[in-house]
């Protein structure tokens, strides 16, 4: 039977991580143009930078959770032998799935976590077309909480299968 207490630890980092996700959307920089003392230039203005924050404790969670559930299972492919069966069946396709679900949700936080911390240093002059102000597109931390979400969801199922499989069938050899 697979540990509760992995499970229990492995389910609370993937929900902290996911509510992390979901604040670093909620709170992305947003930047305003604004004149400088003389009038003479225009420069952006960013508000908090609390995302990027968000976005990496989301991200060191959820490589915390996946690592936890990697070396208790050895990986799926070090260890002893897995009887063979269904349940050894489903926990390499769940294998395969949370790790492509954990790839993407990470590379989503990661690329977020960038986007929202670089800020421009562009100055413009007044009169002329107002500085570029960039900012992190609408959804890339919602994508990156999406992916961490099913990224719980077969990392979670993955151990229970993987530790069914190993009492379950005829003896490997």
């Amino acid at each position: 039977m697979a540990s509760r207490l992995v499970i229990a630890i492995v389910f609370i980092f993937d929900v902290v991580a996911f509510g992390l996700a979901v604040a670093a959307e909620q709170q992305r920089s947003k930047a305003n143009v604004v004149p400088d003392s003389q009038k003479d230039y225009t420069y952006c203005v960013y508000d908090s930078d609390i995302a990027t924050g968000f976005g990496v404790g989301a991200l060191l969670l959820l490589l915390a959770s996946q690592m936890l559930v990697m070396g208790v299972s050895k990986c799926f492919c070090c260890g002893p032998a897995i009887r063979p069966s269904g349940s050894r069946s489903c926990a390499l396709i769940l294998f395969l799935f949370s790790w492509v679900a954990f790839l993407i949700a990470e590379s989503c936080l990661l690329a977020g976590s960038v986007q929202n911390a670089y800020h421009t240093r562009y100055r413009g002059i007044f009169g002329a077309d107002p500085p570029s102000c960039q900012t992190l597109r609408k959804g890339v931390f919602g994508a990156g909480a999406a992916f961490v979400f099913f990224t719980a969801i077969l990392t979670e199922f993955y151990y229970v299968s993987y530790a069914k499989s190993k009492k379950a069938g005829i003896p490997p050899y």
